[in-house]
């Protein structure tokens, strides 16, 4: 089995998350993503951090409202259910521990963060359980590929290994004893959650952002005013 992990704060989720996961899961043939909302990010202020369940919440309604993309995917609690910060390594370490032993994990990644792993805790043993999928951060601009592709070949070699090749049959960066790490470059769509919380504290419409049910959500939690 091919399992994509795709975590983060989604504060709030939106449909520039929802097209990444679409493009993703078909472009890797992935069998499942699985969405994991932090509870308390080690990396992230968390002013303006909306609680967890209504983070979990906006997923599942999101998705909710696509249901030929539901069917692969599943939104898991397993970092709400853990006490203490949010750390990758221990939600990458938890589905290798439930997940059939012949599954292959994929850790769904922004590029910007993906360019701070070293400051994230265990990082080196991530890369010996997952493969990564970066993706460029929802709403920004990608400097084209063969840029983002030298940004982060340069950071593995500098940063996690110097064994990181990269590998034109197989279109990722390989290395003899850790796992390899691909960039896949998903449509841009000029959203991101800091602009969707910034319209919402000033009044406006953000109707072409998320999906519906969110949006109504949002209201009437009264979340980010």
């Amino acid at each position: 089995m091919h399992i994509g992990l795709f975590g983060g704060t989604f504060n709030p989720i939106h449909n520039g998350h929802l097209k990444a996961v679409e493009e993703v899961q078909k472009g890797f043939s992935l069998d499942e993503i699985y969405l994991i909302p932090s509870a308390l990010p080690p990396h992230k202020e968390q002013k303006n951090l909306a609680d967890a369940k209504n983070r979990m919440e906006m997923i599942s309604l999101a998705f909710a409202s696509r249901p030929a993309l539901m069917k692969s995917v599943t939104v898991s609690d397993v970092e709400l259910k853990r006490s203490g910060l949010s750390y990758t390594i221990d939600t990458v370490r938890h589905f290798k521990s439930i997940l059939p032993e012949n599954s292959r994990l994929y850790l769904i990644l922004g590029l910007d963060a993906f360019l701070e792993i070293d400051t994230w805790k265990s990082y080196m043993d991530i890369f010996e359980l997952a493969s990564f999928i970066i993706i460029p951060r929802p709403g920004t601009e990608s400097s084209g590929r063969s840029g983002v592709l030298e940004s982060i070949g340069n950071y593995l070699k500098k940063s996690i290994s110097h064994g990181y090749n990269y590998s034109f049959s197989q279109s990722c960066y390989i290395h003899p004893d850790k796992q390899p790490v691909f960039f896949f470059d998903v449509s841009s769509m000029d959203i991101s959650s800091t602009k969707i919380r910034k319209l919402v504290n000033q009044g406006m419409s953000i109707k072409s952002l998320v999906p519906e049910k969110v949006e109504e959500f949002i209201k009437t939690k009264g979340l980010y005013i």
